[in-house]
C-alpha cells in the first residue's frame, strides 16, 4: 500500500472558528497532528477562548459555545508553544489552503509572530479530491475509507479523518505523486503571494488580484501611485497581505538604492 513520503515532518490541522474572515474571525478549537518520517504520530488538541462573542450560527456548526471555552487559553497564550512545535515541518489540511492556513496565519501575526508558511509545502487533501471526484470531507470519508464520518466539524475529528482520506487516495491514485513537494504542486493550482490572493504572480512578477488594479504589476501600482501602498496598510486587508506588499516595497527601495 503506498504511504506519504516523508523527508521532513509534515502538521496536518484542522481550525474550529467564529466565523470564515481570516481577518476578523478567531479560532476556537485547533487540532494538529504531526507525522514524522519514521512513522510515529504527535498531535496538539485545543480549545481557545476567541475573545469574542462566538456567534450562533458558528456553535450550530461546530457545537461550540462561549460557555465551552471561557476559562480556555487565548491564542497568544499557545501561540510561541505551538509555533515552536511546528518549526521545520511542511503542512496539510483539507481546503486548507484557503481558509485555515489564511487564519492561522492572521492569528500568529496578530500576537507578533512573523510567520511565513509559503515557503513550506503543503498538501490540500480537497484539492486532490475535487479534481479525482469532487465532493465534501463527509463525503469523501464515505468515498475513500467506506464508513461514514462520526462526529464531523470536530477540529480532531476532522483531521483524523483528512490524513485516512490521503492515505486512501495515494492507494488509489498511483500517478499523482507519493511525496510531499509532488502532492504539493497537485494541490496548488495559482502561484499566489499571499494567503488571501490578493496578489498573484504573473511571468515571475506579482500582480494585484482584485480592485481597479486588478492584472497590473505591484511595482508599476507602487510606482506610479505611492499613496495606494498607504491605502492598502490602512485599509481592512490581512496581515499577510501587508506583509508582503511591505516585502514589495522594500525590495524596490533596495533596487534603487543599488543594493540586493
Amino acid at each position: 500500500m503506498p504511504k506519504l513520503a516523508l523527508k521532513r515532518p509534515i502538521v496536518f490541522f484542522d481550525l474550529e472558528t467564529t466565523g470564515t474572515d481570516p481577518v476578523k474571525d478567531r479560532i476556537v478549537e485547533l487540532a494538529f497532528v504531526k507525522l514524522m518520517p519514521d512513522g510515529k504520530r504527535e498531535k496538539q488538541v485545543k480549545r481557545i477562548n476567541p475573545g469574542m462573542p462566538i456567534p450562533p450560527e458558528a456553535t450550530a456548526i461546530h457545537g461550540i459555545s462561549d460557555a465551552d471555552v471561557k476559562d480556555c487559553p487565548s491564542f497568544k497564550q499557545i501561540a510561541h508553544d505551538l509555533y515552536d512545535w511546528m518549526k521545520g515541518c511542511d503542512m496539510g489540511g483539507y481546503n486548507s489552503s484557503k481558509f485555515d492556513l489564511p487564519l492561522l496565519a492572521e492569528e500568529f501575526l496578530r500576537v507578533g509572530i512573523n510567520v511565513d508558511f509559503t515557503e513550506r509545502h503543503m498538501i490540500d487533501v480537497q484539492q486532490i479530491f475535487f479534481k479525482m471526484e469532487a465532493r465534501t470531507l463527509s463525503a469523501a470519508y464515505k468515498f475513500y475509507c467506506d464508513k461514514p464520518l462520526d462526529n464531523a466539524h470536530s477540529a480532531e475529528a476532522d483531521i483524523n479523518a483528512t490524513i485516512d482520506v490521503l492515505d486512501a487516495q495515494l492507494e488509489r491514485y498511483a500517478d499523482i505523486g507519493h511525496d510531499v513537494p509532488t502532492l504539493h504542486q497537485f494541490t496548488h493550482t495559482d502561484e499566489y503571494v499571499d494567503f488571501a490572493r490578493r496578489i498573484l504572480l504573473k511571468d515571475g512578477h506579482p500582480v494585484f488580484n482584485f480592485g481597479k488594479h486588478k492584472g497590473r504589476r505591484v511595482e508599476d501600482i507602487f510606482n506610479s501611485e505611492p499613496q495606494y501602498y498607504d491605502w492598502m496598510m490602512q485599509a481592512d486587508f490581512a496581515l499577510h497581505t501587508k506583509q508582503k506588499i511591505s516585502e514589495i516595497l522594500n525590495r524596490m527601495k533596495l533596487k534603487k538604492s543599488g543594493l540586493k
